[in-house]
């Protein structure tokens, strides 16, 4: 299973992005060519776009949010001014 690092994204926004056989994403194997839905956990703040994802909505910063289509994580990243840094993100994921 790949870790992938947290991503950083140009306003300050910090949120884990992830993919693998035992994470909430489709298809859940390691190395996969492409993902279509992906884990995301853990963002440094209430994020609009994602909360119908979230496991426990009322803490929403403290959650993971599973199964997230990888269309709607880019979004996120471009709302939020794009990548700080050309951080790895799992297969599917734009950024």
């Amino acid at each position: 299973m790949a870790n992938y690092e947290r991503a950083v994204c140009k306003d300050g926004f910090v949120i884990s992005i992830q993919a693998g056989s035992f994470l909430y994403c489709t298809p859940r194997e390691d190395g996969a060519r492409r993902y279509t839905e992906v884990e995301l956990g853990f963002p440094s703040k209430r994020e609009s776009l994602i909360m119908e994802y979230a496991e426990e909505s009322s803490r929403p910063t403290e959650t993971v949010y599973p199964y997230v289509p990888v269309e709607l994580v880019g979004r996120v990243i471009a709302k939020h001014g794009g990548l700080r840094s050309r951080t790895p993100l799992p297969p599917g994921v734009q950024g």
